[in-house]
Order: structure tokens, then sequence, then C-alpha cells
């Protein structure tokens, strides 16, 4: 443990078995020996009383290329987004039905821009959330998709730095929508600030933020949206927690040190900026931008950091029957390629969903060891579920997990991205 309503015309379908997609390179395998509640077991090192099963990875036909987002329609079958590629027009929409170790992929949606989030809405839609826009629809006739926000920016990956929409329903139904950042840190090639008049970030005027769109009634949203919370770089990883906080994993700035600038958790309220792109860490100036321009003081800082680079890209509350040590616990994924990340961690919480956090904590780093957080900084009182899921030789690659889901039997389900792989956390 470490403290330790719209139709949509061009949406390009197919409800019939899926033809195989364009060729890629599959991840690198990941071994198997002996049984993790019934599917094949990975050699991933994972904490005690716990065991990473493969339930699928590419090797080739069908299937996702980039598997991001995961939501279970039944005992068997799964939905699946694909990202496909980092280009408009690549992704797909995948049913998957699993029956023991055997898996069949049936495309029901192709053509779509960076497919990411992917959840059950107050109606009982499906919603999915593209890189410029939400669409609903119900499994059953995905042919009948309609978008219900759209002019989301068109963020294509070499034009904009955070191409991914994300998206969550609050307690009166409105939809927090993430709008990540349109560069790293808001500054020209030449290092210097993006700035307008007032002297703050000229980027930050309709992105790096989460926004409000209010519901007007039953499967409708405005077309015109509000600032919620401003001043987050990217905020794929959202939750809300039944007790109405909202809290997001933010992804911060990318600079060069490994062991520098620390990701946050932050509860989002209602007017609130963050620090993009003036400040990290707790209250650290990034370069660039003057003290004066930063005004730290005056951001809201988060109620947690987490290790550099983790990447969280997932955040859920565990529910479920098999765990119940976890129940209650806010599970994450960290994505990143850094020596802290590829792992699922579980965090304490309080009864309202707020992270437990210590001072003076350390955070595991790959291949061994752990180094410190700031010493009078809050971190994330947490248990890492996956320890060992460094790259090993002929073993398993490091892991990239990105969407997380609950079973019904109370498993934890991983999509891993970089490896075409679907996992799934269970007992031994």
């Amino acid at each position: 443990m470490i403290r330790s309503l719209v139709s949509v015309a061009a949406l390009a379908l197919a409800c019939c078995p899926a033809a195989t997609t364009q060729a890629q390179a599959p991840g690198r395998p990941y071994a198997v020996q002996g049984v993790c509640g019934g599917l094949p077991a990975t050699t991933v090192r994972m904490a005690e009383s716990y065991c990473l099963g493969r339930v699928w990875q590419r090797t080739g036909g069908d299937g996702p290329r980039m598997p991001r987002g995961l939501l279970q329609l039944s005992e068997t079958d799964w939905l699946v987004t694909d990202l496909g590629t980092w280009d408009a027009g690549r992704g797909a929409l995948w049913r998957m039905r699993v029956q023991g170790e055997t898996v069949v992929w049936t495309r029901l949606m192709r053509g779509l821009s960076m497919p990411h989030t992917i959840a059950r809405g107050p109606d009982g839609r499906v919603y999915l959330a593209e890189m410029s826009r939400i669409i609903a629809f119900d499994p059953a006739r995905p042919e009948a998709a309609v978008a219900v926000v759209e002019g989301l920016p068109d963020n294509r990956l070499h034009e904009n730095r955070h191409p991914l929409s994300s998206f969550i329903f609050d307690g009166d139904g409105a939809l927090l929508v993430n709008v990540g950042a349109p560069s790293d840190r808001c500054l020209t090639p030449a290092g210097r600030p993006i700035a307008d008049a007032s002297g703050q970030c000229a980027q930050g005027a309709e992105q790096a933020m989460v926004r409000r769109y209010a519901m007007t009634g039953p499967g409708r949203w405005s077309p015109t949206w509000t600032a919620y919370a401003t001043g987050l770089r990217n905020s794929v990883a959202m939750v809300r927690h039944p007790s109405g906080a909202v809290y997001q994993g933010e992804n911060s700035v990318d600079l060069t040190t490994a062991n520098r600038p620390f990701d946050e958790i932050n509860r989002l309220t209602a007017g609130a900026h963050y620090g993009w792109p003036y400040c990290t860490d707790m209250a650290t100036a990034l370069p660039g931008w003057s003290a004066r321009q930063a005004r730290c003081g005056q951001r809201t800082p988060p109620v947690s950091l987490l290790p550099p680079h983790a990447a969280p890209l997932a955040m859920l509350y565990y529910d479920g029957a098999m765990f119940p040590e976890l129940r209650g616990r806010m599970l994450m994924s960290w994505h990143g390629h850094r020596q802290a990340a590829g792992r699922v961690v579980a965090i304490e919480t309080d009864a309202n969903g707020a992270p437990l956090t210590d001072t003076r904590a350390l955070y595991a780093v790959y291949p061994r060891g752990a180094l410190p957080y700031p010493s009078s900084a809050p971190a994330p009182r947490a248990r890492v579920l996956t320890p060992g899921w460094n790259a090993v030789a002929g073993s398993h690659p490091m892991g990239a997990p990105v969407g997380m889901a609950v079973a019904r039997d109370g498993s934890i389900w991983i999509a891993d991205d970089r490896n075409a792989a679907i996992l799934r956390i269970a007992r031994p």
C-alpha cells in the first residue's frame, strides 16, 4: 500500500458482423499462466488477493485497434469505443460478446472521430463522446443515433494538443463536458505567453475548461454552454459522487523532467479556476509566466497531488460485490508511459467521496522503489492494485489502462489501448 437533437446524417454505420479494420501491428502480448476468475490469468504481478485476467488481445482480425471506453449491456455483451488512430474519422464502436474464452466482435459504428467516453444517460439511452460532439442512441438501433451536443472544438491532434471530449451527467441532468487546452502551456514556439490584453492566456476563453450544457427536457440539452470550471488542461477523467461532489483528474503540463510537475485531483465547483497554464503542484508558477501573471494564490488548489505524468484517464467509485474492501473507493487508471504510470489504484475516500490524503508520502515507481511527494502537499491514501504492470520481457508489456467499468459481478474491466487488450481484475 502507498500512503504509504439533430439527426446525424453523416454517421456511417455497419450493423452486421464487421470486416477486418485497417491493419495495425498488435501490442506486445500478455503471456498467460493459470486462471483468473474463469479467464486466462496474465503474469502481471498484482496486489495480494487480486489477479488480472486476459479477456481479449488483438492479434489480427476483428476488434478495436485502440480500445478506450467500456459499457456493459448484459452478462455477456459490452460496448467498446475504439479510437482507431489519432486521426478524424478512423474510430468505431464495437459490441463485444464474451462467452468464456471466446470473444466475438460486431462493429456497430464506423467513421467516428476519436470516440472515447461511453455511458448510460438518465433516459436509459447510451451516450458517446466524439472529438467534436456527443451522440445518443439505443444499442438495438445504432443507425438512429442523434447528436445532443455539437460544436465542440475540432481538436485535431497536431493542431490541438487535447482532442478528446469526455462527459459526465450532473445531478440535474446537465452535461459537464471536457474541452481540453489547445496547447501545453499557452506559449508561442519561442516560449512567450499567448496573452490577451489583460496579460492572461488568450486560449482559455473557450477551451481548457469543463463546459456545462443545461438539460432543457427529456433527452435534450441547450445548444449554448456556460463555463463550469476553468484553468483545466485536460479533464478526460471525471466522476460524480452520489453526494453531488464532482472530481477531476488533471493531466499536468509536459515539462521534460520525469519527477515534475505532479498531476492532480481537483474538486470541481462552479466558477472556480484551477491554474492552467500558470500554476502547477500546489502553488508553483510555470516557466513562461511571471509570478504576477500566474497569481497562484488566487487559484483553487488541488485536493490531492498525483505522481508526475501519471496521466489519469478514468475515475469511478467502486460499488461492486466482488471486492467489499474497495467499496466506496475512488478507482483511477494511470495511463502514462513514465515511471509512475501504468497502474490502477484504489484511493480511500470519506463519506462524501473526497480522497483521503497524507503528507510526507511516497509514490511507487518502476522498475522498483518509491519517490517523495512534496513534503507538505496532500497525497492520496491509495492502494496500487497493479504493482507489477511494468514491461517484463517475455511476460507482458507495460500497462496502458484507459477506460474502466465495474461489471455486474463486481469485477473490474479495463481497456488497454497501447496493447489493444481488454483485461479484467478478479479474485485468483
